[in-house]
């Protein structure tokens, strides 16, 4: 018995190396990126040369040694407000997949295997808030919650959790024709191991590829929250708050749009490409 579990750990171990061995150079290079992102998000107070909310040096300064991404229009260094930026949208985009795809993958479970009409209300409450365009949603649970970041991430996450209820549920429908679910459930296992044994295993990898791809869409949201006046109160460095402030000075001061709105480029170029490289890594598997 101990063997068979030894073989068995064995065999998913190489399946997992297999899975990563089908992933392009690129793409390893971007989940890289996303790592490096996301530990640069968690720790970006100790990792800024300078107070984001301070006063350091002249205004409008241009890129530099001392100011890699130049000052604003007060003199605050621009490199240390990206960085805390990507904390204030990178991390929210996370931690809102992160809600958005326990309670969406719970329903789908709860609607896929249990079927009749308690599948077809859950499918109906899924399909009301398909029917209007997520950022509407977003806006009208903002205008009634008030602006402010958290509120941004409470707005987007009621109108996002509805795609990964219907994915869950399609993939539950499509796994309990399978012959080991049937076998399963003929002997008389119980529902929740069912679930958590023969399920939800086979609905990880699809959600796994929805949030990596999601992480781009919800970074963009945000920036566009923020970028209409809808995030975290100002002098908050928010990466789409600081681009929309500085558009006038394009022409002039092209360092104060460019690279907050490069760096959301970035986010999203890494979260795309890591989640094409899984996509096709698990595809079939």
């Amino acid at each position: 018995m101990i063997e068979n579990q030894y073989l068995g750990r064995r065999r998913a171990w190489l399946d997992w190396h297999a899975v990563l061995d089908r992933i392009g150079g690129l793409e390893k290079a971007s989940m890289v990126g996303m790592l490096i992102i996301t530990l640069a998000a968690i720790f970006a107070r100790w990792l800024t040369p300078f107070d984001p909310q301070l006063r350091v040096a002249q205004g409008y300064l241009p890129p530099s040694w001392e100011h890699w991404f130049g000052t604003d229009e007060i003199g605050r260094d621009l490199f240390s407000r990206v960085l805390m930026g990507v904390q204030y949208t990178w991390l929210p985009g996370l931690i809102v997949i992160f809600f958005s795809a326990v309670v969406g993958s719970t329903i789908g479970l709860v609607s896929g295997s249990l079927g009749g009409r308690i599948d077809i209300f859950l499918q109906r409450m899924v399909d009301l808030f398909l029917v209007f365009p997520a950022t509407l949603i977003a806006l009208a649970t903002i205008a009634v919650l008030g602006p402010g970041l958290t509120n941004t991430m409470i707005a987007i996450a009621v109108s996002w959790w509805p795609w990964y209820a219907r994915l869950s549920r399609d993939e539950v429908r499509r796994l309990i024709v399978r012959p080991h679910f049937e076998a399963a459930r003929t002997v008389g296992v119980s529902y929740t191991r069912l679930v958590l044994r023969y399920l939800l295993p086979g609905v990880t990898p699809s959600l796994i590829v929805g949030a990596t791809l999601d992480v781009a869409n919800i970074v963009i949201t945000i920036s566009l929250l923020s970028f209409l006046g809808l995030g975290q109160a100002a002098p908050a460095p928010e990466l789409g708050a600081m681009t929309a402030r500085s558009l006038d000075s394009l022409s002039v001061f092209w360092w104060l749009p460019v690279f907050p709105g490069a760096v959301i480029f970035f986010l999203c170029l890494c979260a795309n490409l890591a989640g094409d490289g899984l996509r096709a890594a698990l595809r079939g598997r």
